[in-house]
């Protein structure tokens, strides 16, 4: 058996259940990168929808806009493009206390509402994050009744998912487990990820 496929099989998916997935881009480009993979956002949609009704795949990344170009603007407009809700907003720009320049993009909020308002509409969310600060928010869609499948990986070192994370969650997928069904192939013409924040 496949690697995937046992992996999978710990999980219950319901072909009559409504599933969102929320995509915390940086996030799982990090997990993915730590992997030794590209994901395949076709495939990875694709895959979601075969485990059960795909109500809204939405994903969150900042954008550099001051930029002529944006290495994510390619990958950003092929997945609004193709089936996924696009969540972004401009990053940032500060000095640091060593007088660095530093760009901040997070976002966390923007996930955390849009999760909570999907809530009433779904029976069961996927998460493609590792952040421990969404603990807690994995527990109030539970209280509603939904339920959360957190994907990231330990297969990294360090590992890539907070372990209150992992154990809040009613189910955990190793994005390695998974990687067979949603890995880009090498002559892909499909918009490459890149680094994001």
């Amino acid at each position: 058996m496949p690697k995937s496929s046992k992996a999978l099989s710990n999980i219950p998916f319901y072909a009559e259940e409504k599933l969102a997935l929320f995509i915390d881009g940086s996030n799982l480009y990090a997990a993915a990168r730590a992997l030794e993979f590209d994901i395949d956002y076709r495939k990875l949609l694709q895959w979601s929808a075969q485990q059960g009704r795909l109500v809204r795949a939405f994903y969150y990344t900042a954008l550099i806009e001051d930029q002529e170009y944006s290495p994510i603007r390619p990958l950003v407009d092929w997945l609004d493009y193709n089936g996924y809700s696009m969540v972004t907003k401009p990053t940032k720009e500060f000095v640091d206390a060593q007088g660095r320049r530093k760009v901040k993009g997070n976002m966390d909020i923007e996930l955390a509402i849009d999760m909570m308002e999907m809530a009433d509409h779904v029976d069961h969310i996927m998460l493609f994050s590792g952040d421990g600060d969404f603990r807690r928010l994995i527990e109030a869609v539970q209280r509603k009744g939904v339920r959360v499948t957190v994907v990231s990986t330990i297969k990294s070192t360090p590992p890539m998912v907070a372990d209150e994370l992992r154990r809040q969650a009613d189910h955990f997928l190793d994005l390695d487990m998974l990687a067979e069904e949603i890995m880009r192939a090498a002559s892909d013409n499909a918009p490459r990820e890149v680094a994001n924040l």
